[in-house]
Order: C-alpha cells, then sequence, then structure tokens
C-alpha cells in the first residue's frame, strides 16, 4: 500500500536492483575542493629583485650545501645582505612598482638562501662586529674571576703595603700590634676614652685598695649606664670621694654627703652605699690585712684565663662572681651583685677576658705572672 504523504520520492539502484526512498536520503556528490581566495604568493609582497636573486642562488647551489657554501654564497651575493634603511625604503617604492606592472611568477621561490647567508655573516662576523665585541666582554670577565681568586682573602691594606715590608723592617712589631685585632666591642666608632680604658687599664691585675675601691664603686655605678660615660665622669666620682681614700670616705658625716650630692650632681643612695663600702673595707683590713688579699683569695691569686675567641661567649656573670657577691653580702657590703661583681672582677683583673686574639689578652696574662713571681 502507498503512503499518499510522501510528497517527493525517488528510484535509486542498489545492488542492481531499482529501490524506492525519499529524496532527503540522496547523497550528494562530492565538490571539487575550492582554491584559496588569496594565494600565499600574493599575500607576500616582495620585492622582484629578492625573488631574481633567491631564484639564481638556488640553482647555483646544491641541495646539499653546508654553512660554509651558504656563506661563500653570501660573499658572492652581496645584494642579498640587508640594504641600509634609506636603501631598504628605496627597494620597497621600486618593488611595488615592479610587482604591479609584472605579474608575480607562480613558480617564484621564497628567498630562504637569504636568512641563511644572514646567519653565515653573523657567525664569521668582521672584527668589530656583535661576535667579536661578545668575545672580548668574556675574555674580560674571565680576566676579572682570575683577579678576585688570586687576590681572595688579602684585604685593601695588605695590598698597599706588599712589595714594601723590607722598607718598614724596624717598626714591623710596633705595626703588627696595631693591626692585631681588639676584642670585638671595640669598633671603628667607640669612644676614644673607652678604647683608651680598654688598651691601658682593663683586666690588668690589682692589688691598691684604693684602686680596687674605686672600681668597686664604678662598677656599682655603671649599672643601667655604659662604661664611656662613667668613664668620661670618672674625675667628678674622684673629686667627690677624695680620690677613693678609704680613711676618709668611711668618716663621711650625714652632712658631707648631702654636700657632695648637691655639688657634684651625684645621687645620694650611691654617696651613702660608697661610704657603707668604705667602712666594710675597714673591716676586711682588720681580719685579711687589706682588701686586696680578700678579693685576690677568692682565685688563690692567680687571675682566670677563660679563653674566650668571641664575645657573644662572655656572661653577665659567672659561679665564681655569686660566690663573692654572697660572702660580701654577708659581710654588709652594697651594690655587690652576681653581674657587678663580675664587671669588678674583669676590671681588676681578677679574671683576664680579653679575647685570645686581642693583644691586650697576652699582656695582662704576662703581668699576673710577674705579680705572682
Amino acid at each position: 500500500m502507498c503512503n499518499s504523504n510522501v510528497k517527493s520520492a525517488g528510484v535509486a539502484q542498489i545492488a542492481g536492483r531499482p529501490v524506492l526512498q525519499p529524496a532527503g536520503n540522496r547523497v550528494a556528490a562530492p565538490e571539487v575542493a575550492r582554491p584559496p581566495k588569496k594565494s600565499l604568493q600574493k599575500s607576500l609582497s616582495m620585492p622582484a629583485s629578492y625573488d631574481n636573486a633567491a631564484a639564481n642562488t638556488c640553482a647555483a647551489a646544491p641541495k646539499s650545501a653546508g654553512a660554509g657554501d651558504f656563506a661563500g654564497a653570501a660573499a658572492a651575493a652581496p645584494y642579498l645582505l640587508p640594504p641600509t634603511p634609506a636603501k631598504a625604503a628605496g627597494a620597497r617604492a621600486v618593488g611595488a612598482e615592479k610587482s604591479r606592472k609584472a605579474p608575480r611568477k607562480a613558480g617564484a621561490v621564497l628567498p630562504v638562501v637569504t636568512f641563511a647567508a644572514l646567519e653565515a655573516f653573523e657567525v664569521a662576523g668582521p672584527a668589530g662586529s656583535i661576535a667579536a665585541a661578545q668575545r672580548e666582554h668574556v675574555t674580560q670577565a674571565q680576566a676579572q674571576r682570575k683577579s678576585r681568586i688570586a687576590h681572595y682573602g688579602r684585604t685593601a691594606s695588605f695590598s698597599r703595603v706588599e712589595g714594601r715590608v723590607g722598607a718598614t723592617a724596624g717598626a714591623a712589631p710596633v705595626a703588627a700590634a696595631l693591626d692585631e685585632k681588639r676584642c670585638s666591642f671595640i669598633t671603628a666608632y667607640s669612644d676614644p676614652v673607652y678604647v683608651a680604658y680598654h688598651d691601658e687599664e682593663w683586666g690588668l691585675p690589682v692589688h691598691d685598695d684604693e684602686m680596687l675601691f674605686e672600681m668597686l664603686t664604678l662598677s656599682g655605678v655603671q649599672v643601667g649606664a655604659d662604661w664611656a660615660s662613667i668613664l668620661r665622669r670618672r674625675h667628678i666620682y674622684r673629686e667627690a670621694f677624695s680620690g677613693f681614700d678609704v680613711d676618709v670616705v668611711a668618716k663621711y658625716t650625714e652632712k658631707q654627703m648631702a654636700s657632695v650630692s648637691a655639688g657634684f650632681g651625684l645621687d645620694l643612695g650611691t654617696i651613702r652605699g660608697a661610704v657603707n663600702n668604705a667602712c666594710r673595707i675597714l673591716e676586711v683590713r682588720r681580719d685579711f690585712g687589706s682588701f686586696g688579699k680578700y678579693v685576690w683569695g677568692f682565685v688563690n691569686n692567680k687571675p682566670l684565663s677563660p679563653g674566650y675567641k668571641y664575645s657573644r661567649k662572655m656572661p653577665v656573670k659567672t659561679s665564681k662572681s655569686e660566690s663573692i657577691s654572697k660572702d660580701m653580702v654577708r659581710r654588709g657590703f652594697r651594690f655587690v651583685g652576681p653581674t657587678v661583681l663580675h664587671s669588678f672582677m674583669q676590671a681588676v683583673g681578677l679574671t683576664n677576658d680579653h679575647l685570645v686574639s686581642c693583644p691586650r689578652h697576652r699582656v695582662c696574662s704576662s703581668s699576673s705572672s710577674s705579680d705572682a713571681a
């Protein structure tokens, strides 16, 4: 039975038999591929002279040509090199006019040899080219690197005096002593008064009672301040305390202490502590003969020598300063905590805390040996 709703139908031959099928099932015959709207030759607007030169070069050079052949081709055809800006502008104008007059051939060859010749020219460029400048720069960098390796570890001062050692042979010991490194807490920005104190007094063994009394007082005053400020006012403390004469200071009355405090601008508590310590020193003298014998007895009359290599290894107090502090507090001394006593021990040479690299370390050690002898 036929359906009347089929609007269009056709007969197709399938396997040699006619078959009735709708018109929508028909397969359209493949069309021939359409050529692109714009060809590659038209999209590249190169001057005609480039095409002719490229064709001649390709015909002259074999397919297996290497970089040397391309370099030779570049030398034989110098017109393949890129022109100057003025010539390039003129070449573009002439090429455009010729392209309008004469159509481009369908089989024209792109100027590939031109870029190969340029590469060969850059590799084997003449003196003064970019490659030569780069080679010169690399040579200079290598020379500088060898110089840095040869002078590694040498300072500027060493370089200045190198080769002139014989002329300064007489001053060699003095120069060596000055060039030696002081303790690391002495820097180029340290106060000159503090530097002089380090180079002349700090760490030297002291046995005199007046000097020990002075350093004990200054060590107590130094809490909360720095040694440089205390040393700059050292003459004021000496005048206020009568040259740190223990017998005189021990007899200060309350009226005299108030007068000293007002006249020299010193703290009244500090003055009272110094007067009290002077009285305690008189008591120690009666028991030990002198204040020096008392304090040096804690180290068996021989300075301690920890042998520090770095300032950061120095403690603010030690077990020895704690033991001395306890005994002095028991005897009635004031301002004699473990930290103050450790600073006092460093100042009067009970411990040689100069760094082993500091020249003063050997001086203090030799001084203690001569005192013991």
